[in-house]
């Protein structure tokens, strides 16, 4: 078993606290990723669980034994950094295999687990190169193939693929999804990609200046988010957002008026209001459409024709930005008015906090 566990982790540097206390469980054979603006810490924490960086306070546990003090070289965790950091003058099996001669692991053992990481990697036919007659992907596969053969129970990932251009980025991201099915490993990832976390993670970890802000899967980040931040910093585009206010309140229903009079009916679903709260509507720019039957007026800023879809950037109700996904051959240009609709199963309601009120029912 190769579960990790954080329970109020804490990092300071000097007076500066930079992990405020983390609680958080990492089940045995999930693909988790850290995510959140540079600086919040996301790599930090991993650099803890990986002992490259001292805990403050706090414990960590891993396998369920205590790692708090324990050596790097001792946790049973290997990691894969942003920066490839091979040796230029070996070949690529020997730096493969060069931590495992280090740790004088008998030869016959280094060669069998360099010619099976290599299978799986897919660089068979390449281990007699050196890095510097491969490819970016090919050096970040080594890099990878490295801490395979050490056979670890956890995999940390700081960042893998930001060196890469973004076709390699895709083709890698699928690499390390397929690897994480071979293995089954416990793999811990950092990344400032929120597509990277929603096509790999089983769960994601959302931070914000040392805190975490939401824990759960891609899915359920994405519709059910607790609060604006997490709804603004999970998908691409962001979830647009315009101020509104709780006009009247009727059973499970809260009629909520925009700037410009437009009205809706939202349902509740167990959530509370008042009439004369202010709060902020949010809804996903798929989910909103132009339609003559539309109940909210918008004029269109700009139109991004992207082929199979077209990014409609429009000025909505009080100056808010709001952004349509629209059809690739969707006719708006800028300066045209148009009328959107925002279905209420999709519509997010937030308090003047930030905090959600209710979600969309799409799960």
């Amino acid at each position: 078993m190769a579960e990790v566990s954080l329970q109020n982790v804490r990092k300071s540097f000097g007076a500066v606290d930079v992990i405020k206390g983390v609680d958080l469980q990492v089940n045995d054979g999930e693909f988790c990723v850290f995510v959140g603006p540079s600086g919040c810490g996301k790599s930090t924490l991993l650099r803890m669980i990986a002992g490259l960086e001292e805990i403050s306070s706090g414990e960590l546990k891993i396998g369920g034994k205590d790692m708090t003090k324990v050596p790097p070289s001792n946790r049973g965790v290997a990691m894969v950094f942003q920066s490839y950091a091979l040796y230029p003058h070996m070949s690529v099996e020997e730096n493969i295999g060069f931590g495992l001669k280090m740790a004088k692991v008998p030869k016959a053992d280094i060669e069998a687990r360099v010619a099976y990481a290599s299978k799986m990697l897919q660089l068979d036919t390449l281990r007699q190169r050196k890095p510097g007659q491969l490819s970016g992907g090919q050096r970040q596969r080594v890099a990878i193939g490295r801490a395979i053969v050490r056979e670890p129970g956890v995999f940390l990932f700081d960042e893998p693929l930001s060196n890469l251009d973004a076709a390699l980025r895709v083709q890698m991201r699928t690499e390390l999804s397929q690897l994480h099915q071979d293995l089954k490993s416990t793999m811990i990832y950092v990344t400032h990609d929120q597509i990277e976390a929603m096509t790999m993670a089983d769960k994601i970890v959302v931070l914000s200046a040392g805190l975490i802000e939401q824990v759960g899967s891609p899915l359920e980040l994405y519709h059910r988010p607790k609060n604006l931040f997490v709804a603004q910093f999970i998908g691409s585009p962001k979830m647009n957002v315009v101020p509104a206010k709780v006009a009247a309140v009727s059973g499970d229903i809260a009629h909520v008026s925009v700037d410009g009079g437009s009205m809706l009916a939202l349902p509740l679903r167990g959530g509370k209001v008042s009439v004369g709260d202010v709060v902020s509507l949010g809804i996903r720019p798929e989910h909103m459409s132009v339609s003559s039957e539309g109940v909210m007026q918008a004029t269109v800023k700009l139109a991004e024709r992207l082929g199979s879809e077209t990014m409609l950037h429009l000025s909505g109700p009080g100056g808010a930005a709001i952004i349509v996904r629209s059809d690739g051959l969707a006719s708006e240009k800028p300066g045209d008015v148009v009328a959107l609709t925002m279905p209420a199963g999709c519509c997010h309601l937030f308090d003047a906090a930030g905090i959600a009120i209710v979600n969309g029912a799409l799960i």
